[in-house]
């Protein structure tokens, strides 16, 4: 590979890694999902100083051309990628049906704890004013 070529790639990605740690300390990007784009970025800084190992891994896997090797590599690598982001995804849904859920359980319950309120169900239910007032002042009258 052409030594002009290695050093904008490797300007290129270290500018990429930087960005992505500044995104993770601002808090902007999860480190759990970073962590594979930190890889990927390191991984690309090893094959780009040592070209060699690329050609080395291509012979020994039985791949012609290490440009062929480097395509599969990124292809499974953006499998790997939609693969972790779908569970995330799904976990993310999951969650979020829940929390719906619970939601309209409380917000159920609370309708029906004002509608007890307004005709007068659950007035000797709830302590009085002058109760709660006593009771958060350490006093009790009984």
């Amino acid at each position: 590979m052409n030594l002009r070529i290695q050093i904008i790639i490797g300007i290129v990605v270290i500018f990429l890694l930087v960005v992505i740690v500044n995104m993770i300390r601002k808090r902007r990007l999860e480190l759990r999902y970073a962590l594979a784009w930190l890889g990927a970025g390191v991984g690309i800084l090893i094959l780009n100083c040592f070209p060699m190992v690329t050609t080395w891994t291509a012979k020994k896997m039985g791949i012609a051309s290490p440009i062929n090797f480097l395509f599969l590599a990124g292809f499974c690598f953006s499998l790997l990628l939609i693969f972790v982001m779908t569970v995330a995804l799904s976990r993310m849904s999951i969650r979020i049906k829940q929390l719906a859920q619970e939601t309209a359980f409380l917000e159920e319950k609370i309708r029906k704890q004002e509608e007890k309120a307004k005709t007068g169900e659950g007035k000797e239910d709830l302590p009085s004013e002058k109760e709660t007032v006593q009771k958060s002042e350490g006093k009790t009258s009984v």
